[in-house]
């Protein structure tokens, strides 16, 4: 049965990738709620703890390259200094981040997550993957492929291929832990 707005099968236009501005208003409104939807479980887990969502992208993104540096960290996630040292330390106060010295550069800090901070990121994440594996397996996997293709795509063009190298970097680093 064809989802409200959307038909299962394209039309001619749609086969030319040619979309109306309404079919686009409905994407860009299906993405509102498809994101609601997929933070709602990691901010309530989070609202229990007082944190917001840049903690939950800084434990994210430790947690994937376990040893970046605050620098490295500040470009992946294109905030302020300011705002990112604010979550840091609470993070680090609350034990669920810990800042070491660099091996080969002193000056350095690479961030670390807690056995409490690997704890925290594996409930926020199981709740955001349960929610994929469902979404995915009920879409099936040509649309997984294409919901791949159509995210990669609206990355910002002279960032793709860095975000892309990282979500490899991150894939090979899950595989070793």
């Amino acid at each position: 049965m064809p989802e409200r707005g959307f038909s299962t099968s394209p039309t001619r236009s749609e086969q030319l990738l040619f979309l109306t501005d309404d079919q686009l208003r409905q994407g860009i409104e299906l993405m509102f709620f498809a994101y609601r939807g997929f933070t709602s479980d990691p901010d309530r887990i989070l609202g229990e703890r007082h944190y917001g969502r840049a903690h939950h992208r800084a434990i994210h993104f430790i947690n994937r390259r376990p040893g970046l540096t605050v620098n490295e960290l500040l470009e992946i996630l294109g905030v302020t200094k300011q705002s990112l040292n604010r979550v840091l330390r609470q993070l680090v106060e609350d034990g669920l981040v810990e800042s070491r010295v660099g091996e080969t550069d002193r000056r350095q800090r690479n961030l670390h997550l807690t056995p409490e901070g690997h704890a925290l990121e594996q409930e926020l994440s199981a709740a955001q993957r349960r929610r994929m594996r469902v979404a995915y397996s009920n879409a099936g996997p040509e649309a997984v492929v294409g919901f791949r293709k159509v995210l990669e795509q609206m990355i910002d063009p002279d960032m793709r291929e860095r975000v892309l190298g990282g979500i490899e970097a991150g894939r090979s680093e899950a595989g070793r832990s």
